[in-house]
């Protein structure tokens, strides 16, 4: 009987005596830390605009366990970093344990005013470091972040209820309040220039009767859910032009979401859209690159317009997490068009309409999982909240000289409704299409690819050969089945590639006259 007391009273001992070893069993630091990296970079943040969160990580690979005396801000209580070690928030931190061979997280993050530094230029390099101990023994990890100033244009919010301002729009000529935060913008807010980027937040509006001008160069980043729309008897003109360096764009009109850290460069979904709202008019968009929204661009309604509701040229739009372009019973004339990487159709022209693109790639080489729908889909319905479907006429939808192509087959999907007293035209003119129904799913005259009234001269199922298409690298190469197979005719309405390449004398298919480049480049 005494066994078992004698072995109850050592394991107490053993408890008592490894929970007192930790208080006097830690030495000071030696300045032998180590730590997962030589400096943490912050990557760019907008003025004012908290940054992401990033982790640096502190080894000790002694066998002693340790205690650092101090670590902090080098700027202390002045710097606009802020630390959290091991879960616990401060500038500064007094007696923080690692025990041998073990580590400890310290998270960082930042929110600088570029107004309040010394600086007449457009963007600053903000710099601290975190400082372990000090004398002999202090060892530094720089932190670096790059600030840019910005124009903000933002829904005003009502300090004593904290609502924030909703837009009031004219819809059919009823004014209707919504539930989208945002506001018109201002007359002086109607240039966007090549100066600063512009952030929005919430859904900025062009005014009834006035036009939103972009200038070449511009950069216009979005918050989470928020938008461009044009109204009513508003119009949009985006001016970019050709730039030289394809990997500046310097002359080209990007527009994306204000997450700017290198991880977000792909990332669909991360705002809204432009919508152009029924009975905006003359809207011109040239040399834009329109990258990861939810939808590159909505067009409403104007399919009868006498001149097309939108004209797209030079332009590319990547990473919708729904559509590229999403066209309901509208006008929209594309010419050196590039979509790709959309989480349904990269075009899709539902509810009839009036469509004419010459010299584009319409991909979809979507990578994030399933999509229900091909690269391109046509119909002529809609139906709406009570279930009633609605049809309206395809007025026109003509194809010239384009590729239609993706990872999924076949990549066109011609959904007619049937009947006497709608149109459905469409015609497929010199394009490489995939379009391969082995089980026969696809039948009826919309899918008689002999029916010379709907496809002509057209190419199906040789490959595009693609640069790098999961990347968006969509010119073509030196193997590609579109190479000099463009019909003149076409060629000398769009007489230069999207890269400002002359296509006259032999043009290839698609946005891009064909180069030589390595495979897997």
């Amino acid at each position: 009987m005494k066994r078992p007391v004698y072995f109850v009273l050592t394991f107490f001992f053993l408890v008592l005596w490894s929970s007192c070893r930790k208080d006097f069993d830690f030495s000071p630091s030696t300045g032998t830390l180590e730590f997962s990296k030589d400096t943490v970079y912050l990557d760019t943040v907008f003025t004012n605009i908290g940054s992401s969160t990033y982790q640096l990580k502190v080894y000790n690979k002694s066998n002693k366990d340790i205690v650092i005396p101090s670590v902090k801000l080098g700027m202390g209580e002045d710097s606009e970093y802020r630390l959290n070690v091991d879960g616990i928030p401060g500038k500064l931190f007094e007696n923080v344990e690692i025990l041998a061979k073990d580590s400890l997280y310290i998270f960082i993050e930042t929110t600088v005013d570029i107004a309040n530094k010394p600086t007449t230029e457009n963007q600053f390099l903000y710099t601290d470091a975190i400082e372990f101990d000090s004398g002999a023994n202090q060892q530094k990890v720089p932190l670096v972040t790059l600030v840019k100033d910005a124009v903000f244009i933002y829904p005003n919010r009502d300090d004593t209820t904290k609502i924030i301002e909703t837009l009031t729009l004219n819809i059919d000529g009823e004014v209707v309040e919504t539930t989208l935060q945002g506001r018109e913008l201002l007359p002086e807010e109607l240039n966007f220039t090549n100066e600063k980027p512009y952030v929005i937040y919430g859904f900025a509006a062009v005014p009834n009767g006035e036009t939103l001008t972009i200038d070449a160069g511009a950069r216009i980043y979005f918050h989470a859910e928020s938008g461009l729309i044009v109204t009513d008897g508003a119009s949009l003109k985006i001016n970019g032009t050709y730039s030289a360096d394809q990997e500046l764009l310097e002359n080209e009109v990007i527009f994306e979401g204000d997450r700017l850290e290198p991880s977000f460069s792909d990332t669909p979904g991360q705002w809204g859209t432009i919508w152009l709202f029924e009975g905006s008019t003359d809207n011109q968009i040239n040399y834009a690159t329109i990258k990861n929204a939810s939808v590159g661009i909505l067009c409403d309604g104007d399919a009868n317009a006498t001149s097309s509701k939108l004209n797209i040229n030079n332009s590319q739009i990547y990473n919708s997490s729904n559509f590229g372009i999403l066209a309901r019973n509208t006008s929209i004339t594309g010419e050196n068009i590039v979509i790709n990487n959309s989480g349904q159709s990269s075009f899709a022209g539902i509810f009839g309409g009036k469509y004419n693109f010459t010299h584009s790639t319409i991909a979809n080489y979507w990578s994030n999982g399933f999509r229900q729908f091909p690269a391109l889909l046509l119909n002529n319905y809609t139906t709406d909240d009570d279930g009633i479907t609605h049809i309206a006429n395809l007025t026109e939808a003509n194809f010239n000289n384009c590729i239609i192509y993706g990872n999924d087959n076949p990549e066109i999907l011609l959904d007619e409704v049937v009947d006497n007293t709608v149109n459905f035209n469409f015609k497929f003119t010199n394009c490489l299409i995939r379009f391969q129904d082995s089980n026969n799913n696809f039948t009826g005259p919309n899918y008689d690819l002999t029916d010379t009234n709907h496809y002509q001269d057209n190419i199906f199922n040789e490959e595009p050969h693609f640069k790098d298409p999961v990347k968006n690298q969509m010119i073509i190469g030196q193997e590609s089945a579109a190479i000099d197979n463009g019909l003149d005719l076409f060629a000398a309405q769009v007489p230069f590639d999207i890269l400002n390449v002359d296509r006259t004398a032999s043009p290839d298919l698609g946005a891009y006259q064909h180069i030589v480049f390595e495979e897997n480049n």
